[in-house]
């Protein structure tokens, strides 16, 4: 509930610095540093290995790109045109991409079956559903929710890329997310400066809205979400993605006073329901000991 929380809150952290002229280039650039600062303090105590192979830090580098660097940068954008709630649903479509992504790069993921399939029918139904389709797709709204949904598809490649060259090597998450974290950070601040102008402060509010984003929402949450996995399984870890939207949407309409149209609240159902469809049922211990050849 700690990690939803934290993940739910930063679509409205992001709206707060947004708002109050942070460009959204800084916005992820402070996001990263902030967030990268804290997990090498955190590495720091708990004196883990930190990786020094050149591999490894470029695969964290292209790793960045998608899970840090381009996604912060869309929602910042798209936030500009868009409420925090439906940048929370949008986001919740990010493992619909991840299995996207899946299928086409993880040799056992190439066959996803009917159910996956029609959950993935299901969640784009519900992706047009939040958007409004039917309204056209020039408008301003139209357009931010196009760049949330642009995010959630890095996401997805970026979790595809990270599986397939960085999961399996040596290092604990904690490292592995500093090396990624710093690495966006430092693509961000290249760009930023020239793309977007020298930083400014923004007031007392949204600095601390960033501050929380930077540390808790992109540096702590990788500690909890490390550490619900580790003891509690994958199952329960994926549970945080159907709470996370409900976050979004109840800090949203209650601190920003956001309106929370019947179309987002229904897309956002059918995707919660797609990503469930798209998850690989759990196989008992004991039915897949029962599986294994005896003798």
């Amino acid at each position: 509930m700690a990690l939803s929380a934290i993940w739910g809150a930063s679509f409205a952290l992001i709206k707060v610095a947004v708002d109050a002229g942070v460009p959204p280039l800084w916005v992820a650039c402070w996001r990263c540093v902030l967030g990268a600062a804290a997990l090498w303090a955190i590495l720091a105590l708990r004196r883990e290995a930190v990786p020094r192979t050149a591999a490894t830090w470029g695969h964290s580098a292209v790793v960045a790109v998608l899970l840090n660097a381009a996604p912060f940068v869309l929602f910042s954008y798209g936030e500009t045109r868009v409420s925090s709630v439906l940048a929370g649903v949008m986001n919740a479509t990010t493992p619909l991409f991840t299995l996207l992504f899946a299928v086409v790069t993880v040799a056992e993921e190439r066959h996803p079956g009917p159910r996956r399939l029609v959950g993935l029918g299901l969640g784009f139904a519900g992706v047009l559903t939040v958007l409004g389709v039917w309204r056209g797709l020039g408008a301003g709204e139209a357009a931010g929710g196009l760049l949330c949904l642009a995010a959630a598809c890095c996401y997805g490649a970026g979790f595809a890329y990270l599986r397939r060259h960085l999961a399996a090597r040596p290092y604990s998450a904690t490292a592995l997310s500093a090396v990624q974290i710093t690495c966006g950070g430092a693509e961000l601040a290249v760009v930023a400066p020239f793309a977007a102008g020298a930083p400014h402060w923004p007031g007392p509010g949204p600095a601390a809205a960033l501050l929380v984003l930077g540390v808790l929402g992109t540096g702590v949450a990788y500690i909890l979400n490390l550490g619900l996995v580790r003891t509690a399984g994958t199952a329960v870890a994926a549970a945080v993605t159907y709470v996370t939207p409900l976050w979004s949407t109840a800090l949203g309409a209650l601190l920003l006073a956001e309106p929370v149209g019947w179309n987002a609240l229904v897309g956002g159902l059918a995707v919660i329901a797609a990503v469930a469809l798209t998850r690989q049922p759990t196989v008992p211990a004991a039915r897949r000991k029962a599986r294994q050849p005896v003798g």
